[in-house]
């Protein structure tokens, strides 16, 4: 694998992540490179402006009738019944598209109708069980926290079921209004958390998760992939494109991963493992965990590979190759669920927002993906997305037709057997490289302790001797007189 080709297409900015209005926020394709913050702030400015631009409609539209009504008074009752019929649509039109926290706490007529809808297609009796069971446990472990807050846990129950509860009565909001409210009551508890209750910002956001499991576990059936938006059809459109896109290879992507060896493929594995897991997951933060967990198998990956710690130009393209090869399913509403229903501050900093956005700049480089991409030809590239041929197939369509399934297992074990060759004789220069090593190493140590001994030689001094006697350095002693001999007398 050549693992200093070309990368075209695929590198990335990484000033292109952030918010394109620069407030230093991870952006995110879903929010048109926006960050969360920014995307509201945009959002609510656009739709002051579509209800200034329907007004000022309303009030031509009108003079064009009092025009009409001037010069035809034959067709007054008609064109009188038609403007009031047009200003009526617009009054409810300008009625719906109030600020979201005025219109949440609004009762709403149609209700009971949506719960009938609902009931209808209720799913069927072991899926709900399950959802009931994972609920009742989500909702046991939500209680036992908030004890540990005591009145500020109280409040932060009370307002969770005051949420729960109008949004049982709201079915009818879209999506975007729906996910609004979320992020609404996210930051009025946080807020109230923090100017009201005093409590420390790191339990601030302990307890942010724990709100978010809570309601969102409650809340997904409702609002993932709902029938009113296009989700559905997204995912299906992102899956067709992977499975025409089976043929692309590392070397094509300058994948800088190799799955020759056994701990890298171990790792690609679990990557793949994680990013299909997601879509298990009911909880925005749980599904963020999943990217997390695989981006950092793929940077161990990297590592393992090229021996040296991985670039953000590396990370890319092996995630779009990980995605390419695992193919999420439902990838675009989990994507679209995160972006709606997730607490922004996850998306906007930290490395769960960062990974985030490069599986979202991944998903949108898959749909663009061109021949030039690649680095292939045009007429390659048309041939390989028609099926007419596949680079993995490209060695045995070499051989001609009438070559026996037997010859052409052969060449490929041969291959396989150069393969091996090549590895065995990389591992044998490794060990003698090694031992060549360890013998200067021996070597070094030998000398650097020859110079030591030499620089400070060792003295061994002869052995010190017994103290001798007074008269031991006489040599005359034969010549004395014996000794004195004590005598007794008698007294």
């Amino acid at each position: 694998m050549n693992l200093k080709s070309e990368r075209r297409g695929i590198h990335v900015d990484q000033s292109e992540l952030l918010c394109k209005k620069g407030c230093g926020y991870y952006g995110n394709p879903a929010w048109q490179g926006f960050c969360s913050k920014c995307w509201r702030e945009e959002y609510h400015k656009a739709r002051q402006k579509q209800i200034q631009e329907d007004w000022e409609l309303a009030e031509r539209l009108q003079r064009e009738e009092e025009e009409a009504y001037a010069s035809s008074q034959s067709t007054q009752g008609a064109q009188s019944l038609t403007f009031s019929k047009f200003e009526e649509k617009k009054t409810n039109e300008k009625t719906r598209k109030v600020t979201t926290v005025k219109k949440f706490f609004t009762a709403s007529s149609r209700a009971g109708a949506k719960k009938e809808i609902q009931e209808a297609k209720a799913p069927s009796p072991s899926i709900h069980r399950q959802a009931s069971i994972e609920t009742d446990r989500v909702s046991k472990e939500f209680i036992e926290f908030i004890r540990t807050y005591q009145k500020p846990g109280q409040d932060i129950y009370k307002q969770c079921k005051l949420f729960l509860d109008t949004m049982s009565h709201k079915r009818d909001l879209s999506i975007e209004e729906q996910s609004e409210c979320a992020q609404d009551f996210y930051q009025n508890v946080a807020d109230r958390l923090q100017t009201r209750w005093k409590v420390p910002p790191e339990k601030v956001e302990k307890a942010m998760d724990e709100v978010e499991k809570y309601i969102m576990t409650r809340q997904y059936k409702y609002v993932f992939c709902p029938e009113t938006t296009d989700d559905e059809k997204k995912d299906l459109a992102v899956q067709k494109r992977i499975r025409a896109l089976h043929w692309v290879t590392p070397q094509m992507l300058c994948v800088p991963v190799s799955e020759e060896i056994p701990e890298v493929s171990d790792m690609v594995v679990k990557a793949i493992t994680d990013i299909i897991e997601m879509d298990s997951k009911r909880v925005p933060r749980d599904k963020l965990a999943c990217i997390t967990k695989c981006s950092k198998h793929i940077f161990n990956a990297i590592k393992i590979t090229k021996n040296e710690p991985a670039s953000a130009d590396d990370f890319l393209p092996t995630l779009i190759y990980i995605v390419l090869k695992g193919n999420p399913p439902r990838l675009q509403s989990n994507i679209q669920y995160i972006t709606r229903f997730c607490n922004p501050s996850r998306l906007m900093t930290g490395e769960d927002g960062y990974y985030f956005t490069n599986l979202c700049c991944a998903v949108a480089f898959i749909e663009k993906l061109d021949a030039q991409s690649l680095n292939l030809s045009q007429e390659d590239f048309d041939r390989f997305m028609t099926g007419q041929t596949s680079p993995k197939k490209q060695e045995s369509d070499s051989f001609s037709p009438d070559v026996c399934l037997g010859v052409k297992q052969m060449c490929k074990s041969l291959d396989l057997l150069s393969q091996l060759n090549e590895r065995q004789e990389r591992i044998v220069s490794e060990a003698k490289k090694l031992e060549k090593d360890l013998i200067d190493w021996t070597d070094g140590i030998t000398k650097e302790v020859e110079d030591i001994v030499e620089k400070y030689p060792l003295e061994i001094k002869p052995k010190s001797q017994a103290l001798a006697a007074i008269d031991s350095e006489n040599v005359e002693n034969d010549k004395l007189p014996p000794p004195l001999q004590p005598q007794v007398y008698a007294g």
